[in-house]
């Protein structure tokens, strides 16, 4: 006899009958389900990544054929929880809010920095057509900020350029949030239904190139080539 077991992570979650009046909000605990949030310093805090406490029986608990990635991905991270990968806050009804993935997030000497924020302030710039921000290593900062920029068409990448966009961004964000590098890229590394692998940028990024991981959904695999030879980094 065959029995097949529905079971799901974080993204398949149960609906709640008790649900918060802000539809906007990711709800509470529901049942037996706790939700906690936590980060390096405190265990449970009201702003930090959000974990898992106390689960459902059909949360994911392995990977067939690789059981440790699975782990060491989801609770090697705070033994005990199930880390979902996403950074939250709790609001005073003790409701939870979704602020992005932990991975788009980059501390730079203690400051804590939205890569989505950096990437609309470089797109404002009336130059700029597109732009894809990751952190790098740092020997002082920790993590410093590596940001590949898509002119506009006929638009031409100089060092002048270059120095203009490090100076919008910190009139816009605050110092900083200025990217220590810039690299001018002519298109960046997109699956065929157009997100982004960041992946491959913090790679690049970090010239971590022996093994940039399954580029096989990659619409233009020749972007990669030459992000990784023109390559600010290296």
């Amino acid at each position: 006899m065959v029995k097949n077991l529905n079971v799901g992570g974080n993204i398949v979650a149960a609906g709640t009958l008790s649900a918060t009046n802000d539809i906007t909000s990711s709800g509470g605990n529901f049942g037996n389900i706790r939700i906690g949030i936590t980060n390096d310093n405190e265990i449970d805090t009201t702003t930090g990544n959000l974990v898992i406490k106390e689960s459902w029986p059909s949360q994911i608990r392995t990977v067939f054929g690789d059981h440790k990635r699975c782990i060491d991905t989801y609770f090697s991270t705070y033994p005990g929880y199930y880390f979902t990968g996403d950074s939250a806050r709790r609001d005073e009804d003790g409701f939870y809010w979704v602020t992005g993935r932990v991975d788009d997030v980059i501390n730079v000497s203690g400051h804590r920095l939205g890569t989505a924020e950096i990437e609309s302030s470089l797109v404002l710039h009336s130059d700029v057509a597109e732009a894809a921000v990751v952190g790098y290593p740092h020997d002082i900062k920790g993590q410093g900020i590596y940001a590949y920029v898509t002119l506009m068409s006929g638009v031409e990448a100089n060092e002048t350029l270059r120095k203009e966009l490090i100076a919008f961004v910190g009139k816009d964000i605050g110092a900083f949030a200025k990217p220590e590098i810039i690299q001018f890229a002519p298109g960046l590394p997109k699956t065929r239904s157009g997100k982004i692998m960041r992946r491959i940028l913090r790679k690049v990024a970090a010239n971590e190139l022996e093994n940039l991981g399954d580029t096989t959904t990659l619409a233009d695999p020749t972007v990669v080539e030459q992000l990784i030879e023109n390559r600010v980094n290296k």
